[in-house]
């Protein structure tokens, strides 16, 4: 089976990073594949980016060695199995709040007797090996969101759930629920607290921390102890970097100031 780059570099104890893919383009998947992170990721939950979509960007990612992920809408086991068989390495699941959500997710990314994902790899065979099916349940990575109030309370009793990999702090959510604006840090102690619970937690269970952010924020989740952490999305990518050069050639600003925190 083809190597999984997220697990080569989890294997060394460094951090996998990751860029955001929300424009709904196999090509610039493939730009963004081609830039040195370990992982993208395909947002189907808050991007642009329907199924078929979705297939043409982990086509064109394939011509690398990164590991492609997809975030889905919603924890239904539908979709997890619809994009693992399409060749994703493996999926984050939003808005996970109890264990037994968590254990949802878990068993949709598994086989039987783990789990309860319907046999029919389709293009994952030809995009990571025909010898898919005796190594995906190791292979697969489960990564749950944890992103509300609630769910940062039971931190402990979702991340002992087997099969949990990983977890994906949503910064923005949790910012909500916590009584602050969507935000990918702050320092307000709120916050910060339930930065650290989850840490905790992940440490508690060996589960690997993640968290979403940009290349602001990175390096220092990176030195907190996170493994798994976005550094950039293409949209952001392309609205700043546009917008940089034209103040370039004028100065006195024709450019709109785009969001903070996507």
């Amino acid at each position: 089976m083809r190597a999984n780059r997220v697990r080569d570099v989890w294997a060394t104890g460094d951090a996998a990073l990751g860029g955001w893919l929300t424009v709904p383009s196999a090509f610039s998947a493939e730009i963004m594949a081609n830039a040195g992170f370990d992982w993208v990721c395909v947002d189907m939950q808050h991007g642009l980016i329907d199924y078929q979509q979705m297939v043409s960007m982990l086509q064109a990612v394939s011509g690398t060695d990164v590991a492609a992920v997809v975030r889905v809408p919603w924890n239904e086991p539908g979709i997890i199995g619809k994009s693992l068989d399409a060749g994703a390495r493996g999926v984050i699941v939003p808005m996970v709040n109890t264990p037994e959500e968590a254990e949802r997710a878990a068993r949709a990314c598994r086989y039987a007797p783990t789990g309860h994902r319907s046999y029919g790899p389709l293009r994952a065979n030809y995009a990571l090996g025909f010898d898919y099916f005796a190594h995906a349940n190791d292979d697969v990575l489960c990564l749950v969101m944890i992103e509300t109030r609630d769910a940062v309370a039971r931190a402990d009793e979702i991340l002992a759930v087997p099969g949990i990999d990983g977890v994906y702090i949503g910064p923005a959510d949790l910012s909500v629920t916590l009584g602050l604006p969507p935000a990918p840090d702050h320092d307000d102690t709120a916050f910060t607290d339930a930065l650290s619970a989850v840490l905790d937690a992940c440490h508690a269970n060996g589960v690997v921390p993640g968290i979403a952010g940009n290349q602001v924020t990175a390096p220092k989740r990176i030195a907190q102890g996170f493994r798994f952490v976005e550094v950039a999305s293409d949209a952001r990518l392309l609205g700043t970097h546009a917008g940089e050069a034209l103040r370039a050639v004028v100065p006195d600003g024709r450019a709109r100031s785009g969001s903070a925190y996507l």
